[in-house]
């Protein structure tokens, strides 16, 4: 059946009918004209999991695999990000075990390429006593990501967020840190409405300040930054700093609300993306950035448009809880058997967000499943007391 009974916001029932058409999967990886990651979730293990909220238990088999559903699509992979829940159900050290596994997964697939999520997440922002804790907690997890012989990127710090008290702070802990990696780095400008702890990021809850602070510190270590991810949701924000950096340096949107336009870009300068939405419309995106690189900008706008007002309701405030969005939809694709998340962040949203979720999907063309996608909402909306006319 392609109905079933969803919840309106005033309390009320309707039937909703299914109307999308799912996207065809390519023959062959597809090849872009822009670099694309997509930040990965990971896939908890409810069988296992007897301490969600402490130390989660995590399904390698499904976690992996869907990682390979993402290569196949033409995607690179930002591994261990805040989409696979770091800070917010994944701690240190299955962050280690879960780049462990990716980077030597990836040498399985012809062309997988990844970077690796580092930060300071192993030192509580109560913790830190000096600006030299956070520079040896960097250096602790770039180390480690680079003796797996993988690439970083350079995650916003709480820590550095709460002890920093100047723009020099910034200054010192991020050239500190440039100097001496092995390879090109991509940083990491993470606005507070992901992270309410990174407040003031930069040494400035200004703007233009944090963007004079962010920029010197590329322009000085420019050899070093591959480029640089702003989710600031604010594509006025994004293209300013994407005018002002150096030759060379790019600039990956990570804006969820703006993605479409971003990438499409201004017809002088566009983002590349390291973007949580394309862990959900990954098929749909694949399809639009293939698109693209043919110059065919009627399928790229009518393939990746309707997936912004999905993103917008996955992203909305409190912003920090998409991931609970991202797995449904998963779940609901049938890449993972449950709707659990590390933590229990599922219970982060409630039955009429994801109602939203299901419908907005349907009308662009996400579902991929249409009849497993029904059949599990059904039994989702069961359990939370929308019984099913039969």
């Amino acid at each position: 059946m392609t109905s079933l009974l969803l919840p309106r916001q005033d309390g009320s029932l309707e039937t909703y009918r299914l109307q999308g058409t799912p996207i065809a999967r390519p023959t062959s990886v597809p090849t872009f004209n822009r670099i694309a990651y997509a930040a990965a979730h990971v896939v908890s293990d409810p069988l296992r999991d007897s301490d969600p909220w402490g130390r989660p238990a995590i399904d390698w088999e499904a976690t992996m695999a869907f990682r390979h559903h993402l290569w196949s699509l033409g995607f690179r992979i930002a591994e261990a990000m805040d989409t696979a829940q770091r800070g917010m159900g994944l701690a240190w050290a299955d962050a280690q075990e879960l780049i462990r596994r990716s980077l030597a997964e990836a040498k399985s697939v012809a062309g997988a390429d990844l970077a690796c999520g580092a930060g300071t997440d192993h030192l509580s922002p109560d913790a830190a006593r000096s600006i030299e804790d956070v520079i040896a907690a960097y250096e602790e997890q770039i180390g480690f990501v680079e003796g797996e012989g993988g690439r970083a990127i350079m995650m916003a710090s709480r820590a550095l967020a709460r002890i920093a008290r100047s723009t020099d702070d910034y200054r010192r802990v991020y050239g500190h840190i440039l100097r001496q990696a092995k390879d090109k780095v991509v940083l990491h400008w993470l606005g507070d409405m992901f992270d309410p702890q990174l407040r003031g990021y930069w040494g400035s809850e200004n703007f233009e300040e944090a963007l004079e602070t962010v920029l010197s510190i590329i322009s000085e270590n420019s050899a070093k930054v591959e480029g640089i991810k702003i989710s600031l949701l604010d594509n006025a924000k994004e293209v300013a700093l994407r005018n002002g950096l150096p030759e060379g340096v790019l600039c990956f949107t990570g804006d969820d609300f703006n993605y479409a336009e971003l990438i499409e870009g201004d017809g002088q300068k566009y983002s590349h993306a390291l973007l949580g939405i394309f862990d959900a419309v990954a098929p749909s995106a694949s399809k639009a950035l293939a698109a693209l690189a043919d110059g065919d900008l009627t399928t790229f706008r009518s393939v990746i448009e309707p997936t912004v007002p999905l993103s917008r309701k996955i992203f909305e405030a409190p912003t920090q809880y998409y991931k609970a969005g991202v797995v449904f939809l998963a779940w609901l694709n049938g890449h993972q058997r449950h709707f659990t998340l590390p933590a229990g962040l599922q219970s982060a949203r409630g039955l009429l967000h994801y109602a939203d979720i299901f419908r907005l999907a349907d009308r662009a063309n996400v579902l991929d499943k249409p009849e497993l996608a029904v059949a599990r909402m059904r039994n989702f909306l069961a359990v939370l007391g929308v019984e099913q006319a039969d």
